[in-house]
């Protein structure tokens, strides 16, 4: 019987590409020369944020989400946590989450069954993986999920015919 995944996944190398321009635009900046401010990759898919205060936290989060969107990375799944101010620094982490949770996983399911194909959805861990008699309603499924406006980004892989 075909059958696919569906996934949500980050490129991790197109994360460091994305970290690295943002960083790079953010030693040119005129107005963060000397400031000591960074992106710090803190983990597979965790981005520090590091500046002297709040309001350069909120240009270098424009920074990374152009840079994130400059390199295909749904900002979506951007989790964006609350600065941390002392005297000195502010810090605010930056998490990009992967895999798909168990609530979004019946959203899926729930949408398909609505739709009225003939498929059969399995929640495996962090992916549905989908199957059908006909490659068509399989194709149809694909075309639906992408039309719906979902909380994370979703990607269709190992399509089996």
């Amino acid at each position: 019987m075909p059958s696919f995944d569906i996934v949500s996944r980050v490129d991790l190398h197109e994360l460091t590409n994305a970290v690295d321009q943002a960083s790079r635009e953010l030693a040119n900046r005129f107005d963060f020369r000397g400031s000591g401010a960074e992106f710090e990759r803190d983990g597979e898919s965790t981005i520090v944020l590091k500046a002297q205060a709040e309001f350069q936290l909120k240009q270098m989060l424009d920074i990374l989400k152009q840079r994130l969107a400059g390199r295909h990375i749904d900002i979506r799944c951007a989790e964006i946590g609350e600065a941390q101010i002392n005297l000195a620094t502010a810090r605010q982490a930056v998490r990009l989450k992967q895999g798909i949770d168990q609530a979004l996983a019946r959203d899926i399911l729930k949408r398909l069954k609505q739709a009225g194909l003939k498929l059969q959805g399995q929640i495996q861990g962090e992916q549905v993986r989908v199957t059908g008699k006909k490659r068509d309603e399989l194709q149809a499924a694909i075309v639906l999920l992408r039309a719906a406006d979902m909380a994370m980004p979703l990607q269709f892989e190992n399509f089996r015919d």
